[in-house]
């Protein structure tokens, strides 16, 4: 394989064709905007650090969710080289992570001169798929506790 070549998992893709279903994405963008830090629980009830980055190239821009350490180590304007991301919906809309086997590298030198920020696939609304419930339909009712009913 010449110097050139890459394999087919490590193309770089353009902002604009990811869909609600991409994986293994690979990309370069830079850092436009990044929205205030909150706080959230984890599955496992410990406290996290959210924030979002407006990131993008000239075909569009989406939403980088930035987890915890993450966040302090992009600044706006940074570029960065996104290895095996992937979309996921966040109340019907589209956010890029970098999840647990991603990863991401700050680039010395940017090859992004402009960002289209008018294609933000972000405002895009997309259907979701609601999700099981394991313990029946009603809030409330769990396994092994039933309310009792007001006759």
């Amino acid at each position: 394989m010449s110097d050139e070549e890459q394999p087919k998992s490590e193309e770089l893709i353009n902002i604009e064709k990811l869909t609600p279903n991409s994986r293994e994405v690979n990309t370069v963008v830079k850092v436009i905007s990044k929205s205030e830090v909150r706080d959230v629980k984890g599955k496992d009830y410990s406290l996290h650090r959210v924030q979002d980055a407006l990131v993008g190239d000239e075909t569009g821009c989406v939403y980088l969710t930035l987890w915890d350490e993450n966040i302090d180590k992009i600044g706006e304007g940074a570029t960065l080289r996104i290895t095996n991301g992937y979309i996921n919906l966040f109340r019907g809309n589209m956010r890029l992570n970098v999840g647990k086997y991603g990863s991401f590298d700050l680039l010395e030198e940017s090859p992004i001169t402009d960002v289209n920020t008018e294609n933000n696939l972000s405002d895009k609304r997309y259907e979701q798929e609601r999700r099981f419930r394991r313990y029946g339909d009603r809030r409330g009712d769990r396994r092994g506790y039933r309310q009792r009913g007001r006759f």
